[in-house]
C-alpha cells in the first residue's frame, strides 16, 4: 500500500464518517474506493465493515454522552435487523464479483434519487408529532428486517433508507432518528461481520486504515451543529456517486 493510497483512504474515510453520522451515504464513497484500489468487490464489502464498526462505536458513544440515546426502541428494532443482516451477508459472500459491482452501481443510482428528492423532508411537513403506536411499531419491525438484509448485503446508503423509513412510519425527529440509526447499524454490522471474516473476505490493513479516517469523521459529525455544510456535502456526494456508478457499470475506468 503506497503513501498516496493511505492518504486517499484517510481523507475519504473522514468524509464518509462525517456523512454517515449526520445522515448517511459514506459507504457510497468508501466501497467503490476500496474496489478502485484493487480489492475484489466482496472483500471491499467486508473490509469496509471494520471502519463502520469503529465509526459506529465513536458515534454512538458521543451521542450517548450528549444525552441523545434511546436504548429500548433501538434494541427492539435491532433484533429484526440482525436477523436480516445475517441472511444478507451470507448472500453477499456467495455472489460473483462482477455481479456485485453491477448491483452496487444500480443501488448507488437509486440512493442518488433519494438524496436529490429528499422525501423525508417533504413528509416531515405533513406529519404532526411522533407516533409510535403498536401497529406502527410492528411495521417498523418488519421494515427493519429488510433494512438488515440490505445492510448485510451491501450497506451503502442504508442510513438514508433508515431515515426515510422511520420518518414516514413514526414521525420522529431527525436527531432522534440519527441516534437510533447509528446504534442499529453498529449492532447488525457486528453481527454480520463474522460471516465475511469466516469466508476470508476482509483486508485488515486497509480496514483499520479506513477506520481511523471514519472515526475522525464520526467524531466531527456527531459534534456538528446541524448542517451548515449540508448543501455542499450533497453536491459532492452526487458528483461522486455519478462518477463511481458509471465506472462500476463499465462506462470508463478510473486509475
Amino acid at each position: 500500500m503506497e503513501i498516496l493510497d493511505i492518504g486517499l483512504i484517510l481523507v475519504v474515510g473522514i468524509v464518509a464518517g462525517f456523512m454517515n453520522t449526520i445522515g448517511g451515504g459514506g459507504s457510497l464513497l468508501t466501497l467503490p474506493m476500496l474496489i478502485f484500489l484493487g480489492l475484489p468487490a466482496v472483500v471491499a464489502n467486508g473490509t469496509n465493515r471494520i471502519a463502520l464498526i469503529v465509526q459506529g462505536i465513536v458515534g454512538v458513544t458521543n451521542f450517548r454522552r450528549k444525552g441523545i440515546f434511546y436504548p429500548k426502541l433501538s434494541i427492539i428494532l435491532s433484533i429484526p435487523a440482525i436477523l436480516g443482516s445475517l441472511l444478507g451477508a451470507r448472500y453477499a459472500t456467495s455472489i460473483p464479483d462482477e455481479l456485485f459491482q453491477k448491483i452496487l452501481a444500480v443501488v448507488m443510482i437509486v440512493i442518488l434519487v433519494i438524496i436529490i428528492t429528499r422525501p423525508e423532508k417533504k413528509f416531515l411537513k405533513t406529519i404532526e408529532g411522533e407516533n409510535l403506536s403498536t401497529p406502527r411499531l410492528i411495521v417498523s419491525i418488519l421494515v427493519f428486517f429488510g433494512v438488515g438484509f440490505y445492510g448485510g448485503f451491501i450497506q451503502a446508503g442504508v442510513g438514508f433508507i433508515i431515515i426515510v423509513s422511520l420518518t414516514l412510519i413514526t414521525g420522529m425527529s431527525l436527531v432522534k432518528i440519527n441516534s437510533i440509526k447509528l446504534f442499529i447499524v453498529l449492532v447488525y454490522i457486528l453481527s454480520s461481520f463474522p460471516v465475511f471474516l469466516m469466508n476470508s473476505r476482509v483486508d485488515w490493513v486497509l480496514g483499520f486504515t479506513l477506520a481511523v479516517g471514519n472515526s475522525v469523521g464520526a467524531f466531527i459529525g456527531s459534534n456538528f451543529a446541524v448542517s451548515k455544510g449540508d448543501k455542499w456535502i450533497r453536491v459532492f456526494l452526487i458528483v461522486a456517486i455519478l462518477l463511481m456508478s458509471a465506472n462500476l457499470l463499465g462506462f470508463f475506468k478510473l486509475g
